[in-house]
């Protein structure tokens, strides 16, 4: 990859939930006078703090934070309004001289960002949308499924039934432009970078990882998660939103409706979050340009540390 000086420069630190990013992130930043761009899909939210591990104000130790607590609970949040939000952001650090550094899990939010992922245009209007979210509604998600399996079979295999909205998305998309999403997303990929950048994806052993997530999970109990969703719930904010389809917002809220008891309900979520975990890595090891951080063959997270400053002084983005 090359090291163009007329590049602007930019840095990711990403890894799957509960690996330990905010520290390093910090620090990083720090060191290298950046400031933090959020990809998190949830920490957008305004008054979701527990269930999404939001950083707080002094954790930041004075570095400059972006795309945290920008939208109202029943507001949707998606790729292409992050690509927005993050490109604003990153010019505006630009031009104050600093290096933004983009942090957080969603991996495809990122690669929007990196590699200037255009999107498929969709017109909101043409009737599609309602007759495939009525299908939804009169045959479940599985007849939606096998709709898409019969134009797109590749983006099918690749997007589990019960994600509806992506499901909806792709028949919109093959529909209104006779291509098959797939194709689109596989064009997009391919596309190269216009910054000067270093991909570092934290990862450490799984037994460790999972052992950290099962922890911060009995963490957030103890601090109030189940009243900080009762309040969401109190407010007016639908259990059906985006935002309540987080992971631990939607597992509470169905505690709180008398759906499940409280330990399954958290055992759910230490599951499903597990299971989350290793989709993020999935996706990662999928990326192309990706430098791997081991911090269970690092010797230490110090070590670490100093291996993604001397990576970032030879590619002469620091």
């Amino acid at each position: 990859m090359d090291t163009d000086n007329s590049k602007k420069k930019l840095i990711v630190l990403t890894g799957p939930t509960a690996v330990g990013k905010t520290d390093l992130s910090i620090r990083l930043a720090k060191e290298v006078s950046g400031e933090i761009i959020s990809a998190d899909s949830m920490q957008v939210y305004r008054r979701m703090n527990i269930g999404t591990a939001k950083i707080r104000p002094e954790e930041m130790d004075g570095v400059r934070h972006h795309l945290i607590d920008i939208l109202e609970p029943t507001e949707s949040f998606n790729a292409f309004l992050f690509k927005e939000y993050a490109l604003k952001a990153a010019n505006e650090i630009w031009e104050r001289g600093s290096i933004p550094i983009i942090v957080g899990g969603t991996g495809f939010y990122i690669q929007t960002l990196l590699y200037d992922i255009e999107f498929a245009k969709s017109d909101e209007n043409d009737g599609i949308r309602d007759e495939l979210n009525k299908l939804y509604e009169e045959h479940g998600a599985a007849f939606l499924h096998d709709m898409l399996a019969k134009v797109d079979p590749e983006y099918a295999a690749e997007v589990h039934e019960n994600n509806v909205k992506k499901v909806i998305r792709a028949i919109e998309f093959y529909r209104q432009t006779g291509h098959k999403l797939s194709e689109h997303n596989t064009e997009q990929r391919e596309r190269t970078s216009p910054y000067n950048f270093e991909y570092f994806v934290l990862s450490d052993d799984r037994t460790v990882l999972y052992e950290r997530i099962d922890k911060r999970i009995d963490g957030m109990v103890e601090a109030g998660l189940i009243a900080e969703v009762q309040a969401l719930l109190d407010e007016g904010v639908d259990r059906r939103s985006v935002a309540m389809q987080g992971l631990g917002y939607k597992e509470i809220a169905s505690y709180l409706a008398g759906e499940i008891s409280l330990d399954e309900a958290i055992y759910i979520l230490k599951r499903d979050t597990r299971h989350f975990a290793k989709r993020q890595l999935t996706w990662f090891r999928r990326e192309k340009d990706v430098d791997f951080v081991e911090l269970d063959k690092s010797g230490s997270r110090e070590a670490a540390f100093e291996y993604m400053l001397d990576v970032l002084k030879k590619k002469n983005i620091i």
